[in-house]
């Protein structure tokens, strides 16, 4: 599996020769600049998961994407005139097995309404497997080789981003959703991460390092 950070919680996914492009929102710039993708999956109508504006120049250059989201989200993508699949259940995408984790976001405030959010995780057969939970960290995968994190939310304390690491455990994970903090901040939530978190995790920071090729361990 060959994984980019894009930037925030987006990440571009290539497995099972698919290129899978995971939560193309507001705070990531450039996406819509992709092309040949197989699939573009939503795990939640939030702007920063979700932007409106570029989805459509991105589909336009992707014709045969599918669009895999969330029921939220999906409603959100059929009111720009596009087509939407909501993933309700495991779904193919060629080689490659997308299960849904999940169905709602995490409590952001009392009186903020709580929306859907549909984890992921991609599968291939030979490759390593990889969880992004959108927002929300009480879900439950089952056995993944990576797991996307979120560094930082206004949603999320740290102390419950190291207890998601270390409930799950992963032999690898990948921070994402970081965009609100500054690069001192990135660093202090980086090293929690890497003390607190999982006991056998290696984290791999693929910010600005382009495709970045992750094995099973």
């Amino acid at each position: 599996m060959r994984l980019t950070h894009l930037g925030h919680a987006c990440l571009l996914v290539e497995i099972g020769g698919e290129r899978i492009l995971l939560d193309p929102g507001s705070f990531t710039p450039g996406f819509e600049g992709l092309r040949d993708l197989s699939a573009v999956v939503v795990t939640h109508q939030h702007a920063d998961h979700l932007d409106q504006q570029r989805l459509p120049i991105l589909l336009h250059h992707n014709p045969d994407a599918r669009v895999l989201a969330d029921p939220g989200s999906a409603q959100v993508i059929s009111g720009l005139g596009l087509d939407a699949e909501v993933r309700s259940g495991t779904t193919r995408v060629g080689a490659v097995t997308l299960t849904p984790v999940g169905e709602t976001h995490a409590l952001i405030h009392d009186e903020i309404p709580r929306i859907p959010n549909v984890g992921v995780v991609l599968r291939a057969v030979g490759e390593a497997s990889l969880y992004h939970p959108g927002d929300s960290l009480d879900g439950d995968p089952g056995d993944v080789d990576v797991v996307a994190f979120p560094l930082s939310a206004p949603w999320q304390a740290s102390r419950e981003m190291t207890g998601f690491l270390r409930r799950l455990n992963p032999s690898q994970a990948v921070p994402i959703h970081d965009a609100l903090l500054s690069a001192e901040g990135r660093r202090l939530y980086l090293s929690q991460a890497d003390s607190l978190g999982g006991a056998d995790t290696v984290i791999h920071d693929l910010a600005a390092r382009g495709a970045v090729e992750l094995a099973p361990q």
